[in-house]
């Protein structure tokens, strides 16, 4: 680069007193211009004063000079960015900005920062915190310590502009607070925290009004609930009956369109999907739905996982139940399922389009060789696009890509080959994704990031983080508020009588369609996906039965944040209960999850695994992901467990019953296998390093009391050979590092 007096021809420019500046460029000027004026593109032109020079230039250097520095005040980290702003060259002064962000702080001071957001420049700060706050702290703890600072307002009286200012920022919170997430207050045990704070609100405007308003509707509401408690137990609707069997016409599905079973099927989906409550999906809160007094939370999560088992199963039952059909006659149910697959493709309907192809790539209907060769080529063709869609190469890099382009846009985006079928779309169609991946990127985000600083502070750069992902999940929400559907009574009366197949109702019906022979050709790779939620019928999921103002609350779209964020490519910890287990004489009756078949590697429905690339590569200790279940009544549960490379199997069996609600005492009684591909298992030594005995093709443990039986089928492993492979121990945390 030239010298800077070079540069501007030994002269000094007008404006800029400091050498520090950087210049980007010029322009040279014919002699005979004017000594002042106005540049083509709208920048001032100066001259210096004194000689005149052979070529007058324009310069200009960033407008924008920006400096991010930390501050730590009383029990709070603020992340400062500095402004400076350079004015015209005739304007020998300077402006600053300044913003204060908050990037981690104790639980009082992240509350009390509600109030002073806007004022600091952190004005995303409110939308965050209501979306992710119920992560670090309650609904209850947020109002006490509200209502602690209102009844001490700053400011010398009702007039000052102190007190004004802090007024506006107490009816912009609360308001925020109660539009979008008014099932906060309704949830509240007692009315009593509502009752104290509605006469703290201000009272200067007809918006405070009408907040005070709600909040005290709301403790009226909580008042009568707790005095007829015992009149509304009574009037609980009770679970339905289970489908009668006997009545249950498989082939049925026949007789509808593609295109009607794929519009009701969105019906369904888009349904839950608006009902959805975004913050559920949390992985600090979806880990803990299983655990005792936690049966009820994230039930909208609940009902978007039972919604997708469902129709797997009643993609299993209607083409393994007539077990008479001859294969040409059963090969046309499959290509009925395929084409509603590519119905809902069209629809951009992914989470019903998973559920059908991961139940046709279920083992019971997987190794239907003889279906499968009778099945049209062409349709299996379109198989083989759709089942590429959800492909989990690159952290399921394809779908990602997909909700990128369509999410928001008002139709598919179809070949040629698809859009003939759909030449009179008028209504805009929304987008139903599969909740799986976000469920998988949230999961991550919690067990990647800490929540807590070395010092005690709430890391609240992590909430930033998640509500990138929540945002995700609010705008393709926006994208179903106005879709309107019909319901054909007819195919919704053959879907609820579709009967509950059991993992070993499944096989057996499979084995009397084609007896057991060698593997089945077919070249895709079956994915086992079915999701299990316990205890579903004491989850509030039912839509009919939860009518009573369960989902009455908007869930708006957040303004800040409307495109997609980039994801990771690395490998996903399951987020939804999965089972992946083989067959075993102990099944749950509500569980459709047959096993991996021959020749295939354990997928799961929630997420994808990599077992070549599942390590959490760290300095030292290196870790592991894996995915334990138990070989008990729920064994198809799995849960996952962070393996380091100093853990014994003792350890790693204690943890898993501790993650099961066992007794992690009882460790000695149970013993740690691996479940291999082909059906093959390896027993890890019991005093062995679980890190180093296992091998690398899968990352599914099975935990089985000593002396009990392995499955049929099942062919056990020597560990000799199996733990002699050392792994490449990797430097860093390049996971997080590449994530964040």
């Amino acid at each position: 680069m030239l010298p800077r007096n070079m540069r501007t021809g030994g002269y000094d420019l007008p404006g800029v007193e400091s050498k520090d500046v950087p210049l980007i460029g010029y322009r040279p000027l014919t002699p005979d211009s004017n000594t002042s004026g106005r540049g083509d593109d709208g920048c001032d032109l100066e001259t210096s004063q004194g000689e005149s020079s052979p070529m007058k230039t324009t310069w200009y250097c960033p407008l924008d000079l920006s400096t991010v520095v930390e501050e730590e005040e009383d029990g709070v980290i603020y992340t400062v960015v500095v402004k400076q702003q350079h004015g015209a060259p005739t304007n020998s002064i300077s402006s600053l900005s300044r913003s204060q962000c908050v990037k981690a702080g104790t639980e009082e001071k992240l509350v009390l920062h509600l109030l002073h957001s806007f004022s600091l420049g952190d004005s995303s700060f409110i939308t965050i915190f209501l979306s992710t706050y119920r992560s670090f702290t309650s609904t209850e703890r947020v109002l006490d310590i509200l209502t602690d600072r209102l009844e001490d307002p700053p400011g010398d009286g009702e007039r000052s502009q102190t007190r004004q200012s802090f007024n506006k920022a107490v009816s912009t919170v609360f308001s925020a607070w109660l539009s979008e997430y008014p099932e906060d207050f309704r949830g509240l045990r007692e009315p009593s925290r509502l009752l104290r704070l509605a006469p703290l609100l201000p009272q200067d405007s007809p918006s405070a009004t009408d907040l005070r308003a709600g909040l005290l509707r709301i403790a009226e509401e909580l008042s009568e609930k707790a005095l007829l408690a015992d009149t509304r137990q009574d009037h609980k609707s009770s679970a339905s009956p289970p489908p009668d069997a006997a009545k249950f016409e498989p082939t049925n599905i026949l007789g509808f369109r593609a295109g009607v079973v794929a519009e009701q099927l969105t019906r369904i989906e888009t349904e839950l999907f608006v009902r959805l409550v975004p913050y559920h999906c949390l992985g600090s809160l979806w880990s803990q739905r299983d655990k005792k007094g936690r049966e009820g939370v994230c039930w909208s999560v609940r009902a978007t996982v039972r919604q997708f088992n469902k129709l797997a199963n009643a993609v299993l039952a209607s083409c393994l139940w007539p077990t008479k059909l001859r294969s040409q006659q059963r090969a046309r149910l499959l290509e009925k399922w395929i084409s509603v697959a590519e119905e809902c493709r069209a629809r951009k309907n992914f989470s019903s389009l998973y559920a059908i192809v991961s139940a046709l790539q279920s083992n019971p209907i997987h190794r239907l060789r003889r279906t499968w060769q009778d099945t049209d080529r062409e349709v299996m063709r379109k198989y083989e696009e759709l089942s590429e869609i959800f492909s989990d190469k690159d952290n399921y890099s394809q779908s990602r890509e997909l909700l990128k382009e369509e999410g928001t846009s008002k139709y598919a985006n179809l070949d040629n080959r698809l859009n003939h079928k759909h030449p009179n779309r008028t209504s805009a169609q929304g987008t139903v994704p599969y909740l799986g991946i976000f469920l998988t990127d949230l999961t991550m985000l919690d067990t990647a990031v800490k929540d807590m600083l070395d010092n005690g502070y709430i890391n609240f750069d992590k909430r930033r983080r998640e509500f990138e992902v929540l945002a995700q999940i609010r705008l393709l929400q926006s994208s179903c508020k106005n879709c309107v559907f019909i319901t054909d009574e007819a195919f919704t009366q053959w879907y609820h009588s579709v009967p509950t197949l059991t993992e070993e109702e499944s096989y057996r019906l499979s084995n009397e369609i084609e007896a057991p022979t060698e593997p089945s050709p077919r070249g895709l790779t079956p994915t086992v996906i079915i999701t299990q939620c316990p205890d579903l019928s004491t989850s509030r999921t039912s839509l009919a039965g939860d009518s009573e103002g369960l989902f009455d609350f908007p869930s708006p779209v957040n303004n800040l944040l409307s495109k997609l964020t980039k994801h990771m490519r690395s490998p996903s910890v399951s987020c939804l209960d999965v089972d992946t287990s083989p067959p075993t004489n102990e099944s749950s009756p509500a569980t459709l999850t047959p096993s991996t078949p021959t020749k295939s590697h354990r997928r799961s429905a929630s997420c994808g695994n990599n077992p070549a690339n599942n390590s959490v590569q760290g300095s030292a200790p290196d870790m592991r992901i894996i995915r334990i279940r138990m070989d008990l009544q729920d064994g198809n549960l799995y849960r996952s467990i962070l393996v380091t490379s100093n853990d014994k199997t003792p350890t790693v069996i204690s943890a898993a019953l501790e993650k099961h609600n066992q007794d992690p005492k009882q460790a000695s009684k149970y013993e740690l296998t691996q479940l291999l591909p082909e059906g093959k298992e390896l027993v890890i030594p019991a005093t062995g390093n679980v890190f180093y005995a296992m091998t690398s093709s899968s990352v599914d443990f099975l935990l089985r009391r000593k002396g009990r039986n392995p499955p049929l089928g099942s062919q056990p492993i020597s560990t000799e050979t199996s733990a002699t492979f050392p792994r490449i121990k990797a430097k860093g945390r390049r996971l997080v590092r590449t994530l964040f």
